[in-house]
């Protein structure tokens, strides 16, 4: 016994001239905006980052960063990195209020190493294992203005390199030129 099927097929029109050609299906974001992830893939790749053994631990190396970070930045890059984030990270990160002296990067993890009760190195992983998913997600160009605002060494915490000079350096600099500039004619010798 042989069975005979058959093929229904739809037939349509060919397009006119003045009928509107099908449009694409609209991108979630534009190729050049990072991806933006849920809290759930989020807290994944925090996991994957920090190497944590349940979903559990993640989030709260999540909450714990955020939080200590939302008491760091302001300002545009505050809005923007809040803009973000996912809606449960954007709100841990935003419910903070911005310390009036901010502090750098090795202070930030002792700061964060004696709220949360955890040694400096667990403290340090959980910050480079929370803050380079958000980099990724907050992307190059925002991640470069947060590390301008804030003191030296938030950019080894978000996995870039440091690259602007100490402050001293840059005092020292300044004070040569004032010195150079106050007396232009020193090395002219007395007329």
């Amino acid at each position: 016994m042989h069975t005979i099927m058959t093929l229904r097929t739809e037939t349509t029109t060919p397009l006119s001239p003045t009928a509107p050609a099908p449009r694409p299906a609209p991108a979630s974001a534009p190729a050049s905006a990072p991806d933006a992830v849920s809290y759930s893939g989020l807290l994944e790749r925090v996991r994957y980052e920090g190497a944590y053994p349940t979903r559990e631990r993640a989030e709260e190396s999540v909450s714990a960063v955020l939080a200590a970070l939302g008491r760091q930045l302001v300002g545009d890059e505050r809005v923007e990195l809040a803009a973000r984030l996912p809606v449960e990270a954007a709100l841990t990160f935003t419910a903070q209020v911005p310390a009036t002296t901010p502090l750098t990067g090795w202070e930030f993890v002792k700061d964060l190493a004696r709220r949360t009760g955890g040694s400096l190195a667990t403290t340090r992983w959980d910050v480079g294992a929370v803050l380079a998913p958000v980099a990724r997600l907050a992307g190059p160009a925002l991640v470069d203005r947060i590390v301008d605002q804030l003191p030296s060494g938030y950019a080894l915490l978000f996995g870039k390199a440091e690259l602007r000079p100490s402050r001293s350096t840059t005092r020292t600099a300044r004070t040569a030129r004032a010195v150079r500039t106050a007396r232009p004619f020193a090395d002219r010798g007395a007329a």
